[in-house]
């Protein structure tokens, strides 16, 4: 590769925005990646330029820093749109050109801003029955040349917009799940391109969604955030000669019945083509047909614009398989199991009725399993209106599934049916691969149970009647999920809403957003490492993205949650006075009782006690706040209180299992001088387990960690490559494409756990990939948002070869290491603006400047 004689920047990002378009903040932190500069070079500071309104200026920036800097202009008010560019300068006072310019545009910041008022269909009165999603409309007219037209627009229930026949955006379950409490959010369109000058109409769907819709348990519940769904839309539409036109939701609307009868999350949609209404959102619809809306209450100081993109289609999976069953139905395996819906291009006469059943495991006849389900009917159902060319796929729904069963349809379905997979269209930002073909498909399914259960929030299954933001799951998780796609912009939100749903006394719900009344789960009890989300997520999100300001964000809620901590713990500093999950689903636990395993529960309360008042201790640090040395003090007293309880002799507790040991050596428990007797007990339960895991949810993510750290990689290393039950690679064998809830979702003979919790795509096993990334690649980060680096390839791993790339916020590390027949070839990429650290097999350590490297290192 020739040398670098230049110095090139990336076009700058604006928070953590993947499309600055309709954002909410009015100062955006800025960040800038140098894609290419000499191996030497340094920066040393940075040029931004605005443009506003055709006027330029620029302000100087100095210091090293390129990710999220400070916003050095005037604060933005709404509907603002500015172009931004950057150039940097190195120590040796060279400059770069002018970057690519950005582009980024405001929403409406205040609610002031909204001349809209909440329509929804006057019909819509009974409270329980599933009600039938609305048609809104009207008509205008605009007197002359357009300029630009944003529509913004939110709901209670979800949306989807239309303007003159044209679907407006390509964004799916908007606006999404929120603590409807405290936040609905918002999205800003640019629909410019669909407006004309004249008569034009504007519409959109409305439907029940996480609003209103059946939520939770034992077949959920409705009405529990309100009994009527509403829209709210505002039309701003700018001429050539600078004049406005507002287009808004107001009593002058009209509703009709949507043809799609009923739609509800978890029970799936019925749609009755026959029913539909030709050009509803053209001109010239009779209004006969249509009724007044009613006026709905909606607290628009609540409102707030999108920390992240929004979900969509991602991609479309064509079937692996159809079989034809005796009776006539189809049975589709799309070969991955997956979240999103089915679209259909049926053939057939008016009236006749399709019916599209989903699971996502077949049971021992070849039919679908749907026990797991429990009450989730995830059933769609279409109408023919017998028109040829009919194509139908459900708008407010969807399912987890891999396996379809199609009733109705005389056929063929070859090439007229294909899986669309939706999700938060996070980007992506981590890859794995190494020479064990087992181990790059249980990567690849931790990638797949990420994109099912990051659907506008973190959730923990996609599939049965749950689908909740489990603080627990992500809190074991948000590590490899950092790793693998940007989902700053998710976990921003998403923390958001837990500080805002944690209770005054400091509690964090199980799950956020919360699901009031019903009888699971509530009122909310504090939980040990499901609470410890509010503080070790956030830590996760500074470490990942380099932003000091969530912990900021998050500072009253993380310090809330270690206080009540302590108040819980009492003068000895053990907390042991709660219900609590433990270490949840270890494979000892009955499968009716998950939380019943090996580990002593209020060990493990105790250790994570431990764990988040030094994590906010460090927090408090880093913020430079009063409070770090009153909870580093708070610390060491409750380490030592969980030593003077559990600890029984040197690198030995009274909870002999590998959850509490591995959770001990990775949470500072033990003393230095002990930590390699608690490793040695560690591998002796592994060894006493034939090489088998016997941990849960918050046992597993420390457990290979721990082993390495006490000298034990041979040990780590075979125990991922255990095949059998319990085991990360015994799924693999078995087919699966996600991570299980359970080590034996599926049993050895082919059925299904008995548990009446039983999921095939949950991601919270699948925290090893962390490990993967950081042990048998070796790509580890030693600093905030991978401003040092460490490049430690997994030579000792036992693998032939292997490989992670990141895409950090300085710009893309990566290292690929392969055994020859008598040498390690390894190669490193270093991003510009970070300190990376090559470690030898020696042990010695060699500093690395920015860009590609290689070495060989012979046997011996």
């Amino acid at each position: 590769m020739p040398p670098v004689t230049r110095i090139d920047v990336a076009a700058p990002t604006f928070e953590h925005h993947r499309d600055a378009f309709g954002i909410g903040e009015s100062e955006p932190r800025l960040s800038w990646i140098v894609t290419g500069a000499p191996e030497w070079w340094r920066q040393a500071g940075a040029e931004l330029e605005v443009e506003f309104d055709g006027e330029r200026q620029v302000k100087a920036v100095h210091g090293t820093e390129s990710v999220l800097v400070a916003w050095p202009f005037e604060p933005l008010g709404s509907r603002r749109r500015a172009s931004v560019r950057v150039r940097v300068q190195g120590t040796g006072g060279e400059t770069s050109e002018w970057s690519p310019a950005a582009t980024l545009e405001t929403g409406l910041l205040e609610p002031s801003n909204w001349q809209a008022v909440a329509v929804g269909p006057a019909w819509d009165e009974d409270p329980e029955a599933m009600r039938r999603p609305a048609l809104l409309r009207s008509e205008f007219r605009l007197a002359s040349p357009v300029r630009s037209a944003r529509l913004y627009a939110s709901a209670h229930g979800l949306y989807r917009a239309e303007i003159n026949g044209v679907r407006v955006g390509d964004d799916d379950l908007s606006p999404g799940w929120t603590s409807y409490a405290n936040r609905i959010r918002y999205y800003t369109y640019d629909v410019t391109g669909l407006l004309r000058e004249g008569s034009n109409a504007i519409g959109a769907q409305l439907a029940d969604g996480w609003f209103r819709g059946r939520l939770g348990f034992g077949g959920g519940h409705v009405n529990l955030y309100g009994e009527h769904t509403s829209l709210v839309a505002q039309l701003e539409v700018t001429h050539m000669d600078g004049t406005v036109t507002v287009v808004a939701t107001a009593d002058d609307w009209l509703a009709a019945p949507s043809p799609i009868v009923t739609s509800g999350l978890l029970e799936g949609e019925r749609y009755d083509a026959r029913d539909e209404i030709p050009g509803w959102t053209e001109l010239g619809v009779d209004p006969a047909d249509w009724s007044p809306v009613a006026l709905r209450d909606f607290a628009f100081d609540r409102l707030t614009a999108p920390n992240g993109p929004p979900v969509r289609c991602t991609q479309e999976v064509e079937p692996v398989g159809v079989r034809r069953t005796e009776d006539g139905r189809f049975i589709v395996d799309f070969g991955q199991n997956l979240v999103g819906r089915v679209r259909i291009e049926p053939t057939g006469e008016a009236g006749e009725e399709i019916r599209l059943r989903h699971a996502e495991v077949l049971d021992g006849d070849g039919e679908l399993c749907t026990r797991p389900l429990r009450g989730a009917i995830s059933t769609d159902h279409y109408v023919l209106k017998g028109a040829p060319g009919e194509t139908w796929e459900p708008s407010f729904t969807i399912h987890g599934f891999r396996y379809a069963e199609i009733t109705g349809w005389d056929g063929p379905v070859e090439g007229r049916i294909v899986a669309r997979v939706l999700h938060t269209d996070m980007r992506r930002t981590g890859w794995f691969e190494c020479s064990d073909p087992l181990l790059n498909r249980l990567h690849e399914n931790v990638v797949w149970s990420m994109r099912g259960n990051f659907v506008d929030l973190p959730t923990d299954c996609p599939q049965r009647d749950e689908r909740l933001g489990w603080t627990g799951d992500i809190q074991v998780f948000a590590p490899t999920a950092s790793f693998l796609y940007d989902c700053s912009g998710v976990l921003v939100s998403w923390l958001a809403d837990l500080a805002a749903e944690q209770l005054p006394d400091g509690t964090v719900p199980w799950y956020v957003p919360t699901v009031p009344g019903g009888d699971w789960w509530t009122p909310p009890r504090p939980g040990a490492g499901w609470g410890d989300a509010a503080t070790l997520v956030p830590w996760t999100v500074f470490h990942g993205f380099g932003d000091a300001e969530i912990l900021r964000r998050q500072w009253r809620s993380a310090l809330a949650w270690v206080d009540l901590e302590h108040k819980l713990a009492g003068d000895d500093h053990v907390w042991d006075g709660s219900w609590q999950l433990g270490d949840w689903l270890d494979p000892a636990a009955p499968p009716n009782d998950p939380a019943n395993g090996l580990t002593d529960p209020h060990l493990v309360a105790t250790a994570y006690y431990v764990r988040s008042t030094a994590a906010v201790a460090a927090m408090a640090l880093e913020l430079e706040l009063p409070e770090a040395e009153t909870l580093t003090e708070r610390a060491e007293a409750a380490r030592e209180g969980f030593r003077a309880r559990y600890r029984t002799g040197p690198g030995r507790l009274t909870s002999d299992s590998q959850a509490a040991q591995s959770i001990a050596i990775m949470f500072d428990l033990f003393d230095h001088a002990e930590e390699a007797a608690a490793g040695q007990r560690l591998a002796e339960l592994v060894r006493e387990a034939d090489i088998h895991l016997t941990t849960g949810f918050l046992g597993t993510p420390a457990l290979l960690d721990a082993l390495t750290r006490t000298g034990h990689l041979d040990l780590a290393v075979a125990l991922l490559a255990q095949r059998t039950v319990p085991s990360w690679l015994y799924p693999v064998t078995m087919g699966a494409t996600t991570v299980w809830e359970r080590w034996d979702s599926m049993l050895p003979d082919g059925s299904v756990n008995p548990g009446d919790m039983t999921s095939f795509n949950h991601y919270a096993f699948g925290a090893v990939a962390d490990w993967m990334h950081r042990t048998l690649a070796g790509l580890v980060p030693t600093s905030p948002g991978w401003r040092g680096i460490r490049f430690r390839p997994g030579i000792k791993s036992g693998l032939d070869s292997a490989a992670a790339a990141h895409e950090t916020p300085y710009g893309r590390a990566a290292l690929a290491w392969h055994w020859t027949e008598n040498a390690v070839e390894v190669e490193v990429e270093v991003p510009v603006g970070t300190d990376a650290v090559l470690e030898h097999p020696s042990g010695v350590s060699e500093a690395l400047p920015a860009g590609l490297h290689q070495r060989t290192w012979p046997l011996g």
